[in-house]
């Protein structure tokens, strides 16, 4: 096994599934090369996947921790492994998942940092936690889609990832804010709160609701997703701020006091690829 291996392993635990383009993109150089890696740790057990066809829609390869990954994981935290036909339930909620495209927008977004970050010396994502990971780490205060920090030379911008699809009313967006308030008032850290949306439309509309509940607390931005425009780059209309687009790294954060609602800045085992510079990652 490759320290790629073991950090495909990491990933998958941490953020449910990835797609072969997803992990080409943070992990390989050629997609060819990825696919037949990847078919030969699931020949192997290591990992799964699973094709949930849909007429009309994007059917990707969507890969899973397999018996010997998820054992491995498990072990390297010092807990049970799972029994196959918990695993095996845990495949198939994934694949039954209502929420399965949301999860695969969000994974999209820090997959976009990740690669640009891995690919070319300079700005790089030093953490991507999932909600899971996120809400544990916060005091189970705020439920965010994920959790970052981009680093950009000296410049470290901390931040919450809400993406929206254009489900939810504007105002449960706005609503959201409250318990990001709350924590920062409570000690928490002062990281950026992104709305990433579908439009324009929606994104300008939302603009209009937060200028009527916008109080203080941390930084709100919002984007419009684009396929091809990197998160990273001028796509940030910061509330409050005029129509001016900022980069990511030009949001002004602040990991806050050290305390229990508060892990402080990244650490390199904190990086999601640490295991291909020989660093363990923290379950």
């Amino acid at each position: 096994m490759q320290a790629r291996d073991y950090t495909i392993a990491w990933l998958l635990d941490e953020h449910t599934t990835l797609t072969t383009d997803q992990l080409t993109a943070v992990l390989f150089a050629h997609r060819t090369t990825c696919r037949h890696r990847l078919h030969d740790l699931r020949a192997l057990g290591f990992i799964d996947r699973f094709v949930r066809h849909r007429p009309g829609a994007p059917n990707p390869a969507c890969w899973v921790p397999g018996p010997l990954s998820a054992r491995y994981t498990a072990l390297a935290r010092g807990e049970t492994p799972p029994s196959p036909s918990a695993l095996r339930d845990r495949q198939d909620r994934t694949y039954a998942s209502p929420y399965l495209d949301h999860l695969l927008g969000v994974n999209d977004f820090f997959v976009s940092l990740l690669a640009q970050g891995h690919r070319q010396p300079g700005p790089d994502l030093i953490r991507w936690w999932s909600e899971r990971t996120t809400a544990a780490a916060f005091g189970r205060r705020i439920h965010p889609d994920g959790h970052g920090i981009w680093r950009d030379g000296t410049t470290e911008t901390g931040f919450f990832l809400e993406l929206d699809r254009g489900t939810e009313s504007l105002t449960r967006l706005v609503d959201k804010l409250a318990a990001y308030r709350r924590l920062r008032a409570d000690g928490g850290p002062g990281y950026a709160v992104l709305f990433a949306l579908p439009n324009q439309a929606r994104e300008q509309h939302l603009h209009a609701k937060l200028a009527d509940h916008l109080l203080a607390g941390p930084p709100v931005a919002t984007c419009v997703t684009l396929p091809g425009v990197s998160p990273a780059g001028p796509v940030w209309w910061l509330a409050a701020d005029g129509p001016r687009r900022r980069s990511l790294a030009e949001l002004t954060t602040d990991d806050g006091p050290a305390g229990p609602l508060s892990p402080g800045p990244a650490t390199p085992d904190h990086h999601p690829l640490a295991w291909m510079t020989g660093l363990p990652p923290l379950p």
